[in-house]
């Protein structure tokens, strides 16, 4: 049973999906704001995962490559998919020591700080791209 609303919110979920991946949850919240039914985002959503068009292990995927790319640490990255309704996800095929060596030196040099101040500078901007403790101190190991 096709409905013109129905068909106008599948079009509207092609055209974001066609952009980039989408979770479900960014789907739903989209299809709301647009002022759709909820039964017939349900049922949209239901046949675009059904046809694999729509696929949140995907998604997670491609937002985990893309954040890595960034330069965003695991803990930055697993709560923006945990935000766009994603719980279940795997980050272990990414190097956070390498990269977090990697975002510090392109930052701020190769020269480990022996000042405090400059080096709980260095840790802070760390912090807020998400990396942890462990992969902040590893950084400051001389390779």
């Amino acid at each position: 049973m096709t409905s013109k609303p129905r068909e106008k919110c599948y079009a509207s979920a092609m055209r974001m999906l066609v952009r980039r991946e989408h979770s479900t949850l960014e789907l739903t919240n989209k299809l709301t704001a647009k002022e759709f039914d909820q039964d017939d985002i349900d049922s949209v959503i239901s046949s675009l995962i059904q046809k694999n068009y729509q696929s949140n292990e995907r998604f997670a995927a491609e937002f985990i490559q893309m954040r890595f790319n960034q330069g965003k640490g695991p803990i930055k990255i697993s709560l923006d998919l945990k935000q766009r309704g994603i719980d279940q996800f795997d980050l272990s095929e990414f190097d956070f020591y390498a990269l977090a060596y990697k975002i510090r030196q392109q930052k701020f040099g190769q020269v480990v700080p022996s000042d405090f101040k400059e080096k709980a500078k260095q840790q802070r901007f760390l912090q807020s791209k998400g990396f942890s403790f462990e992969h902040i101190s590893q950084s400051f190991k001389t390779a």
